[in-house]
């Protein structure tokens, strides 16, 4: 999904393009979706590619939504992250390569061990149904 910087900014808010297109991060514990506890799918809202599902999603305590997997392996791309003099792995969307977060070893208590850690900024919930 290619789009111009301008296209972007006409879709997006000024702090999810800072976080989607600048691979920013927002403040821990003010993300939106932190406490969201109910059932559904976390979408990329940038170009709805289905990231999450609620089921994996647990609080970490890091002040960002966590989750210990994708909920398809196709949709999320783990690229090496460099910045900030640490050495990290940044979670992209498959689709629009948006910057999402990053992942980390840390979760023992989870499934997968691992946590990834995502921007609020970067998701747009999609509630079940019933």
């Amino acid at each position: 999904m290619k789009q111009s910087d301008i296209d972007w900014k006409n879709k997006l808010t000024p702090g999810q393009y800072s976080v989607l297109r600048e691979g920013a991060t927002e403040t821990p514990f003010t993300g939106a979706l932190l406490h969201n506890k109910e059932s559904g799918d976390y979408a990329c809202v940038a170009c709805g590619s289905i990231l999450f599902d609620s089921r994996t999603k647990f609080d970490s305590g890091s002040g960002w939504p966590s989750f210990y997997d994708v909920k398809n392996s196709d949709v999320v791309i783990l690229k090496t992250d460099s910045s900030h003099g640490i050495e990290r792995v940044e979670a992209v969307c498959a689709t629009c390569g948006g910057h999402l977060g990053h992942v980390f070893d840390d979760a023992a208590d989870q499934p997968t061990g691992q946590r990834f850690c995502i921007n609020s900024a970067a998701l747009n919930f999609k509630p079940n149904i019933t």
